[in-house]
This record gives C-alpha cells, structure tokens and sequence, in this order.
C-alpha cells in the first residue's frame, strides 16, 4: 500500500470496515477533507481551478511522505469522472506500461479517459520515462506521477515539459491536531497522553500523516486507564527517522542551509542545520570538507585563523571519531559563524580564472624568467630583475603580467577584519607603484 496518503474522515455509508488500520479506515472520500495542502486544494487552489475548469492536466505531485499525493489522485479521477488505473514504478516495467496504455485506448475509444498513476515516478529510468511521451501528448492518459525526489534532478526534461509539477507541503502542527480529533471521533475517545505529550506526538511523526495515525492507533491500543506523558511516550514508541538521503536533494538543502547560516553570521541557526545533518546521518567528514571550503570562500583573509581551525576541527574529528569528535566541528562551525566575512578571496581566484582564458599563452616579462643556462642569459631572460629585498622599502614596483597586458585589479578585500590591514597594505604599494613608474 503506498505510503504517502493523507486521511480524513470518510462519509459513513462509505467507511471501510473497521478491522482495517485507522489510517485506512480515515481516508478521505472527497477532496475537501484532505488537510494541509489548501494551496492546491483550498477556493483558490491551483488543482481546484483545474478542476473546476473541467482541464484537468498530467501533472506531478511532489511532496514527502504521508502528504497526500496517492488520495489526491484516486480523487482527481473520481471527480473528473477518469478511470482509475495505478502502478507503482518500484514493481512495474515498460511491458506493464504497455498493458497500462492499451487498456487506456481500450476505454478512450469506449468513451472513457484514463488516469494513470504512478507512484514513485521518479523511481523509473529515462527509457521508461520517454514511454510515458506519445500517451501523454496524444491524450490517451492522465498522467499524474508522485515522487519524494526533485522532479528537475529525478525527471527527464522531456517529460517535465508535458506536466505541471504541484508542491504538497509536509503537514504543519494544525494539521497534525485535526488529523488526531479525527482519529479520537472514530475512535470514540481521546488519545491517553497528556497535552505535553500530545505534542511530542505530533513532532515524532515529523509532517507524515500516515505516521502519525499509525502511532496514534498503537496508543488506541493500550488499556483504557493508561495516561502517558512525555517521557512515557518516548519510550513505547520510535520517533520517526528525519527526512535525510545523503545523496538527494535534502542532503544539498541542508548543506547550503548550513552555509548560508554561517555566511549570515548566526551560529545558533548554522549549528541547528549542522545538528540535523548529523541527526540524519551524515559522514562527519562530508562536513568538515565543506566548512573548510567555506572558510576559504566565504572568510577568507578577513581571518586568516579560519581556515586552520577547520582543517584542526577536521584532524580532531579523525582521531576522536563520532561522536566525540563531533564538537570540534561545532567549534569549527561557531567560529566560522562569528567570523568576520570576505568573499574577496573567491571572487579574485574567479576573475583571474577568467583573465588566464582570455590572455591565453602569453609568456611572463623577461625580467622574472629565470635563466639557468649561458644560452637564455644571452637571449635576456632575467635582465634588469631587481631584487624586492635590497630594494627601498623591499618594494621594487616591477611589472610581473605579460608584456602587453594591462594591470587587473582581482583582488579588492573588503573593510571587515584582518582584510581592514590589507587594504592599508595595497594602498600602499599602489602609491610606491605609481611614484616608481
């Protein structure tokens, strides 16, 4: 059974029999009781004016688990009179696709449209993808596909451009609430937790309907006399694991909410990202490689300490292994957030990657070529090098681009830290430069 429904109260005439689990006994029978996604679904919702457009579309929905997207298609079918028709890719091969589709010119040419939804689209490689492309366009289904993956990573172009991709959001703690007072009226009596513990409930699910109800049905469960707080709780059930593939989207989400934290300077928001990362998984080390180059990219020489407290986080972190050495990499982390911020590192390596593309091969001045051999001393290479260290001031203001090209300004550091002292320093040697020249 798919994983990813949200329940509501379903009319009595239609309820399922209750020896079927709570989650299966709620779902909802009409799309007004799937609650949470009132973008979609709500008067001004984007599937309601489709629908009430009568130009229902394929579409992709695109949300986590236990949002709601496998109820949302058997309703869409239902109110837009379509023949259901559902495979899941994790089961189903371009044969099964084929059956799918001759069924569906089975029922067009009897008058009926078909809706054809695949759970776990993006489970399905770019061949059987593109098998999707003639029906799809031809109008022969109704293509709505679920996935938990990035549909711009997870999908081929080719079939995203013949979809809408719609965005169901994990379900918020309102949410949460009115999915339990539905559980508690079918139920016939309140969950035995207290309000504490109700809302440890509610964060154990972690936005997953179908969790919460399934957890709620445990406690349904336990002797009528039984009250749990929150501690109680914890113990008779499992949280539910975060959300984290560490080689999916939510691994780039977090690291770039982990960067941006610390670029923003808040070190309690970077290490709240830095502790989901490590709650979800993540190789220690992944971290500490990334917060190295952010002290680099984003610190640079505003303080030059930055880049070694990484590496020393980084070699701490190896010798003290997890989760010891998980607090070196938090320090590390505290003292990026803290320091003072200069991207004038970055920026000068990429304007001077662009500056080496477009001069090409243009060889260095022959004052700074060394000469090795009586040959190259005869043809010039190293005459008239004058040497910084006897030079007044151990500046010699020498050209040291090729002949020809003019002087670039790549490095400009900015006014925060260390780079305030730099700045006096440049300016400096611009002015012996320029009286020199």
């Amino acid at each position: 059974m798919p994983d990813d429904d949200l329940f509501g109260p379903p009319p009595e005439a239609e309820r399922p029999a209750t020896g079927q689990p709570l989650a299966e006994r709620l779902r909802p029978q009409s799309l007004g009781d799937i609650v949470g996604q009132n973008h979609l679904l709500g008067e001004q919702g984007s599937l309601t004016g489709m629908l009430q457009r009568h130009s229902l579309a394929s579409l992709i929905l695109w949300g986590p688990p236990g949002v709601g997207k496998t109820t949302i298609a058997r309703l869409l079918a239902a109110q837009a009179d379509l023949q259901f028709r559902q495979i899941s890719a994790v089961f189903s091969g371009v044969a099964d696709l084929k059956k799918v589709f001759e069924e569906a010119v089975r029922q067009r040419r009897a008058g009926r449209a078909t809706l054809l939804f695949v759970d776990e689209i993006h489970r399905f490689n770019r061949a059987q993808q593109d098998a999707f492309l003639p029906v799809v366009e031809a109008g022969t289904i109704v293509l709505v596909g679920a996935t938990t993956e990035n549909p711009s990573f997870a999908l081929n172009g080719a079939l995203l451009s013949r979809c809408q991709v719609f965005v169901l959001r994990r379900l918020d703690d309102a949410a949460m609430i009115l999915l339990l007072a539905r559980a508690e009226a079918e139920m016939g009596r309140e969950l035995p937790l207290t309000p504490g513990a109700q809302a440890t409930l509610r964060a154990m699910a972690d936005g997953d309907g179908r969790a919460l109800l399934n957890m709620a049905e445990q406690l349904f469960a336990l002797p009528p006399d039984t009250m749990l707080d929150e501690d109680a709780l914890g113990l008779l059930l499992s949280r539910r694991a975060a959300l984290y593939d560490r080689d999916r989207e939510e691994h780039y989400n977090l690291i770039s909410a982990l960067h941006k934290s610390m670029r923003g300077s808040d070190a309690d928001a970077a290490l709240y990202w830095l502790a989901r990362m490590l709650a979800g998984g993540e190789d220690p080390r992944y971290i500490a490689r990334r917060i190295t180059r952010f002290a680099s990219e984003d610190i640079g020489l505003a303080d030059p300490q930055a880049l070694p407290q990484t590496l020393a986080a980084w070699e701490a972190y190896e010798r003290l292994g997890s989760p010891e050495g998980e607090i070196c990499i938090a320090q590390a982390v505290l003292y990026l957030a803290t320091a003072p911020k200069s991207n004038a590192a970055y920026k000068a390596l990429g304007a001077a990657n662009r500056a080496a593309k477009e001069t090409g091969s243009l060889m260095p001045p022959m004052h700074i070529l060394n000469a090795p051999t009586k040959l190259m001393k005869n043809l010039g290479y190293g005459a008239g090098y004058e040497y910084d260290h006897e030079a007044e001031d151990g500046f010699s203001g020498q050209n040291y681009f090729p002949d020809g090209m003019g002087r670039p300004d790549f490095y400009r550091p900015v006014e925060r830290g260390f780079e305030r002292e730099i700045v006096k320093r440049l300016a400096y040697w611009a002015k012996l430069r320029e009286e020199k020249a």
